[in-house]
């Protein structure tokens, strides 16, 4: 089944993958470009500002980045992590403008963010293609799943359950859209705790009977809650499918035509779930070296090395250039159907 944004707008697909194609086969050009590059870095640091707070899933993937990235820029500057958590990532790409546009600041946030900046704009005042999307290093495979104590184990437990109680860090995170979403496309009663710094507290808020569960990525699961078989997984939120999950799509369960368009919509941003930017203000050079080193170090041996051991899962990585191509389309979507999805968002 295609997706439905892609039917909407044909031309995405075809226009991604041309232009990630050219992307990944782009090489540096020998001489004073790079060696200008290299400069420019040599014994300098490059902060990569996470925006949440330490112990959960943007944390560990912006960490594991830092360790790496750096042998793949040229001059190999030293890296740094920076936390300023807040509204899902929102004031750390608010903070870019603060900062020096020379090409030594990343941020890295949920790209929720996006799409909010489309259905409430008057919360999300940024426009994202005022930025530059180094890329995403992962496409989000994202399940809902509730506490193995609620007694919650399938979808149809979950559409008869009186209410259930899910957390988030605010109304711009992938766990609240998530949440929003079965409330008000399947009318699922749904009660939403918003405020949490981050998926860290949520889980304990989880294991202190606070929270019956959570929407988010699957990765960000603790292993021993998996393994103890301590939540169900209801359905998922992506069209890629964790290993052993065979809860259904989202998109699957939608009764109308209207739903899954909607549903489209909101769950296209996943294909760009772990994005890093910079500001557009850095030198074209500059961004090509990052953007560059981006995907080079998504091939390396010891990054990946290093993400299997932290239980990190790397899954369609989108490179700059599409990222940035996938926003365009997403900013190109038709008014009514973007009201249709603030709707069903709220």
């Amino acid at each position: 089944m295609s997706h439905p944004l892609r039917a909407a707008a044909p031309a995405l697909g075809l226009a991604a993958l041309a232009v990630a194609a050219t992307a990944l086969a782009v090489s540096f050009p020998a001489g004073p470009a790079r060696a200008d590059v290299a400069g420019f870095y040599k014994g300098k640091t490059v902060k990569v500002v996470v925006g949440f707070s330490p112990g959960g899933g943007f944390d560990a993937y912006g960490r594991l980045i830092a360790r790496h990235i750096g042998n793949h820029i040229p001059g190999k500057p030293s890296l740094v992590v920076n936390n300023l958590p807040g509204a899902s990532g929102l004031k750390a790409v608010q903070s870019l403008k603060a900062q020096p546009g020379d090409g030594t600041v990343m941020v890295h946030f949920n790209a929720g963010n996006v799409l909010k900046s489309l259905t409430d704009p008057d919360k999300v005042k940024i426009r994202f293609t005022d930025v530059a999307f180094l890329g995403s290093i992962s496409s989000d495979m994202r399940v809902c799943y509730m506490w193995h104590k609620t007694g919650i184990k399938t979808w149809d437990d979950l559409v008869k359950r009186p209410q259930v109680t899910l957390g988030a860090t605010s109304k711009t995170s992938g766990s609240y859209l998530d949440g929003a979403l079965i409330r008000n496309v399947f009318g699922i009663k749904v009660k939403q705790i918003i405020g949490y710094p981050g998926s860290a507290e949520q889980r304990l808020a989880i294991e202190r009977g606070e929270l019956d569960g959570d929407c988010g990525s699957y990765e960000s699961i603790p292993s021993n809650w998996i393994k103890g078989k301590l939540i169900n997984v209801t359905h998922r939120n992506s069209k890629l499918a964790p290993e052993g999950v065979d809860a259904p799509f989202i998109i699957d369960l939608a009764k109308t035509d209207e739903q899954k368009k909607v549903l489209g919509v909101v769950l296209a941003i996943n294909d760009i779930f772990r994005p890093f930017v910079v500001s557009r203000q850095v030198p074209a050079d500059r961004l090509k070296a990052l953007r560059t080193a981006m995907m080079a170090v998504l091939k390396d041996k010891a990054f990946l090395a290093d993400a299997e051991k932290s239980k990190r899962t790397i899954v369609g990585p989108v490179s700059g250039e599409e990222a940035d191509a996938i926003v365009a389309a997403v900013y190109k979507t038709p008014p009514a159907l973007i009201k249709k999805a603030a709707d069903a968002i709220k």
